[in-house]
C-alpha cells in the first residue's frame, strides 16, 4: 500500500467574502516539491475571482488520467519489446449532468500519438491491445466511474 499527499493552500484576500467577492486562486503543493497555481475554471467562476493561467481541478483530473494511462502504456509497450520514442496526448474531459442534475466529468477521451523507434514496430491491433492493458492497470482509471475512451492519433 502506498500513500499520496497534496497540500492545498488558500488565503482570503477579499474584498467581501460573504458577497462571494474573493479570489479562488490557491496553490497545490506536492510531496516532491512541485508547487502548482490552482484556480477554478473561468467557465465556472468568472474573473477576477479565477485565473485562467492556473490549473483548475477539472484539468488536473483529466491530466491525472492521461498521465497514468501513459505511464502504464510505456510499461506494457516495454514489456512487449516495443520502443516508444515519444508520446503526446491531447486529452479532453467532458462535463455533463448526472441523474441528480449535478455536473461531473462523465467522459475523458485520450488521443495519444506515439512515435515508435527500433526495428520492431507494433501493428495497429497490437497498439490497441497495449492501450487496453494500460487502461486495465491504470490506478486512476480503476478509481473512477468516468468513461475513458482511447482514440490514438496517427
Amino acid at each position: 500500500m502506498s500513500k499520496h499527499t497534496a497540500i492545498i493552500r488558500w488565503k482570503n484576500n477579499g474584498p467581501d467574502f460573504l458577497k462571494r467577492q474573493y479570489s479562488r486562486e490557491h496553490t497545490l503543493h506536492f510531496d516532491g516539491g512541485a508547487v502548482v497555481p490552482g484556480s477554478p475554471s473561468p467557465q465556472i467562476v468568472p474573473a477576477p475571482w479565477s485565473n485562467a493561467a492556473s490549473v483548475d481541478p477539472e484539468e488536473a483530473f483529466v491530466a491525472a488520467v492521461s498521465s497514468c494511462h501513459m505511464l502504464w502504456f510505456l510499461h506494457v509497450a516495454c514489456d512487449a519489446g516495443f520502443i516508444a520514442e515519444s508520446y503526446d496526448d491531447e486529452a479532453e474531459g467532458v462535463m455533463t449532468k448526472n441523474e441528480r442534475g449535478a455536473l461531473w466529468i462523465s467522459r475523458i477521451t485520450l488521443q495519444p500519438h506515439i512515435v515508435w523507434g527500433g526495428a520492431k514496430q507494433p501493428a495497429a491491433a497490437e497498439v490497441e491491445h497495449l492501450h487496453h492493458l494500460a487502461h486495465q492497470q491504470c490506478f486512476i482509471a480503476n478509481s473512477i466511474k468516468t468513461e475513458i475512451n482511447v482514440q490514438p492519433r496517427d
